[in-house]
């Protein structure tokens, strides 16, 4: 495994006094019974306490009552239950905030990243990195084109988002609390976590390993979700597709040259031509289309602006089980979420 270079002088620590799992969870009542088992199996083999946060992501189905009744059997399994809907990006901020862990683990419900590698995370987080994300070699049960398009969107966006964004890496991966405090500062509306994490800095490794198939249930991202996904990612945190539409409206301009060079030629030597029509529709068609999606890419900023300035909270609390009162009045504030006891 190659270490990443840090510019930071690593301190080793000592073992997470409390390590927090947090956990998004949307329609998965088929899979909570299997993360249930597993998770309880692993905490038993922590040295440290343990705590579980599940972050029910406006669910319709059965997976609010199961987390529930969980929670009500293990007061170390806490609850967060959104009003509504509001994305696995949020959901996973919401976690991160009502953490209390010296160190916390952010992972999907459906066990495709295994349990065990945590211990591994753990092993660098004591030798002194802040960040540990888990780096995938292998992708079991992966269809061709996903495997495709997951190799070309974690590429894209490194040339995109951030040029120190690991490849391969998705969401799980270890913070430690000054990490956590840092990267809570950020409160832009359309999230990218990975590329935030990557943002804030400090001492970051990756562990390798084997993605398994999805326990249960069936994914909740579809291609037209990951489009999304991508582009909120390209276009949250980099002016690439601003420039992008500045080279269109070059390359605009040297078509319109070679039309007016390609017109004298045709002039000069009375070659055949339609007159006007060639050249009228390709350059309509051009700088019609060109113009069009320049707009459209100032648009989009300008909306993500839009909503930015709102200062909407990021989320909406419906209620929590077996987060203390104390833990609340320490983050309610700092999160603008509404919520009640």
């Amino acid at each position: 495994m190659q270490r990443k270079p840090t510019f930071c002088l690593l301190q080793p620590r000592s073992y997470p006094t409390r390590l927090s799992l947090v956990i998004p969870v949307y329609n998965e009542e088929a899979v909570v019974p299997l993360l249930r088992h597993a998770l309880e199996q692993f905490t038993r083999e922590l040295q440290g306490e343990a705590e579980v946060i599940l972050v029910n992501d406006g669910s319709t189905d059965l997976t609010l009552q199961q987390i529930v009744d969980w929670a009500k059997e293990d007061d170390h399994v806490k609850v967060v239950n959104f009003s509504r809907n509001f994305g696995h990006q949020i959901a996973s901020t919401a976690g991160l905030d009502y953490a209390t862990g010296d160190a916390v683990v952010l992972l999907d419900a459906d066990l495709q990243d295994p349990l065990h590698v945590i211990h591994q995370m753990i092993a660098r987080y004591c030798d002194g990195y802040d960040v540990v994300y888990g780096q995938r070699k292998a992708r079991l049960g992966e269809t061709w084109f996903k495997l495709l398009t997951a190799w070309l969107f974690y590429r894209l966006m490194r040339t995109l988002v951030h040029k120190d964004l690991p490849v391969d890496a998705g969401d799980f991966r270890l913070l430690s609390r000054r990490c956590l405090n840092a990267l809570q500062q950020m409160r832009e509306t359309h999230r990218f976590l990975r590329g935030m994490v990557a943002w804030v800095g400090f001492p970051q490794v990756g562990v390798q390993y084997e993605r398994s198939q999805r326990a249960a249930g069936s994914t909740k991202y579809t291609l037209k979700k990951m489009g999304a996904f991508a582009w909120t990612a390209a276009t949250s945190f980099s002016i690439l597709p601003l420039k992008a539409s500045t080279l269109l409206g070059v390359i605009v301009t040297l078509v319109g040259v070679e039309e007016a060079v390609r017109a004298l030629l045709a002039k000069m030597f009375h070659w055949y031509v339609v007159p006007g029509w060639t050249s009228l529709t390709v350059l309509v068609s051009i700088i019609g289309g060109a113009t069009l999606i320049s707009v459209g890419m100032v648009g989009e900023y300008i909306g993500k602006l839009y909503e930015q300035t709102k200062n909407r909270p990021l989320y909406v609390v419906s209620q929590t089980l077996n987060v203390s009162p104390v833990n609340r009045a320490d983050v309610e504030p700092r999160l603008k979420a509404v919520g009640k006891q």
